[in-house]
């Protein structure tokens, strides 16, 4: 019987290689923007809908929920309507829900149709590692992808504030354009799932019979879910607190602004970095151990000396970021067959953003109760040597597809 792979890769090649990166770049740009464009102006879209502090709360809530919760679905929707199918799906959830959401006036309905829109990017945070293993030169698009992640959600933080401003409609406008982005991405994609008649992880092959519970028998999976959710969650913790923590110290708003800028600048060059550094180096230990050293040091800092050379623990804190397009390159790079591939997204993401929205809640529950940031800081601290214990594991050269066989 003809493997149902090998059309599929014939379809898809007359769109042509720059096609292809186009496609990446447009989804890799959409997938953060529903996440990250909210907290610039949710006092504006508290007072305007009314909302409450405890609902405002769990708006900010929402992105760890949904990316974990309706992710974990992702791998069931590709077997039933195909790869591509899943991931167009997920887009003109985005689109849908980001521009929907932006001219209703009802807080339940802002809270269903955002979660709308989180349900799509989470689709496509399991789904495109996959399809990006199926294609010819899979390490020049897991760097476009991993970058145009961490660049569309800053640009989507950074321009919701100024398009508020200067339009009419506030924070509506500032919002909806994120859905308009995204619909212009549905374009390209729906032109490949066109093509693409059947996927790996389509109806009917034989891999997409196999049970997707066996994940939890490669350590190699377990490890990497570790490293992508004690990633996660030292990243949520400092989008939402680590200006606090600056000005608890006597920095002033600005100031601390700017070294979140800082840090977050630097997430985008180990997002252009490390899918190449996986692919050529030898061995990825040393990086483990670097990643962990510089969150223990980053948050040591903090603790001792926050406001002492303040963008020296920015600098070290977003190095030791490196770590999230590490653990998303490899995704990709521990597996062969594109259906382990996103069988392992579809692992690894969910659970590991499932802990990383619990990091900014107990983080916030510990510091109301004591008062300093004292514990947490060497909670987050520990949280480096779990980094490194679970990245050790994952940097031995071991393939999850056979971990799964055996």
């Amino acid at each position: 019987m003809t493997p149902p792979a090998e059309p599929t890769r014939r379809a898809a090649r007359p769109l042509g290689a720059a096609f292809v990166l186009l496609a990446t770049a447009l989804i890799a740009i959409n997938l953060r923007p529903v996440a990250s464009s909210v907290g610039p102006v949710l006092e504006e879209v508290t007072q305007g809908l009314g909302m409450s502090t405890a609902v405002a709360g769990f708006v900010t809530a929402l992105p760890g929920l949904c990316f974990g919760l309706i992710g974990a679905l992702a791998v069931g929707l590709a077997r039933r309507v195909g790869m591509t199918t899943g991931i167009v799906l997920g887009l003109l959830a985005v689109g849908v829900g980001l521009l929907a959401r932006a001219a209703i006036d009802s807080t339940a309905l802002f809270l269903l149709l955002t979660a709308l829109a989180l349900g799509g990017a989470a689709i496509g945070n399991v789904l495109v590692p996959a399809w990006i293993k199926r294609q010819p030169r899979d390490v020049r698009l897991m760097t476009i992808y991993s970058a145009g992640l961490t660049l569309g959600g800053a640009m989507a933080a950074a321009l919701v504030a100024p398009i508020s401003a200067a339009s009419d409609l506030g924070w509506r406008a500032a919002l909806g354009v994120w859905g308009l982005v995204a619909l212009v991405a549905v374009l390209p994609w729906a032109l490949i799932a066109s093509r693409e008649r059947r996927t790996p992880g389509g109806r009917g092959s034989p891999a997409a019979a196999k049970p997707t519970g066996r994940i939890w028998h490669s350590s190699t999976a377990i490890a990497l879910t570790v490293v992508f959710g004690i990633q996660s969650m030292n990243a949520y913790v400092q989008f939402g607190w680590l200006p606090q923590i600056y000005r608890d110290a006597g920095l002033s708003a600005g100031h601390a602004g700017i070294l979140m800028s800082l840090l977050t600048a630097l997430t985008l060059i180990g997002a252009l970095m490390m899918p190449t550094v996986i692919a050529r180096s030898p061995s990825l230990q040393p990086w483990m151990y670097a990643f962990g050293a510089l969150l223990v040091i980053g948050n040591a800092g903090l603790l001792l000396a926050p406001a002492t050379v303040p963008w020296l623990w920015a600098i070290i804190l977003g190095t030791s970021g490196f770590a999230f397009p590490t653990a998303i390159a490899l995704i990709t790079a521990r597996t062969r067959d594109p259906q382990v591939t996103a069988r392992l997204s579809g692992f690894v993401q969910p659970m590991g953003y499932m802990l990383a929205a619990v990091g900014p809640f107990v983080v916030g529950v510990i510091y109301q109760a004591t008062g300093t940031w004292t514990i947490v800081l060497i909670l987050l601290m520990l949280s480096g040597v779990v980094l490194t214990l679970a990245g050790l594991r994952v940097s031995r050269h071991t393939w999850v597809d056979d971990e799964l066989a055996a």
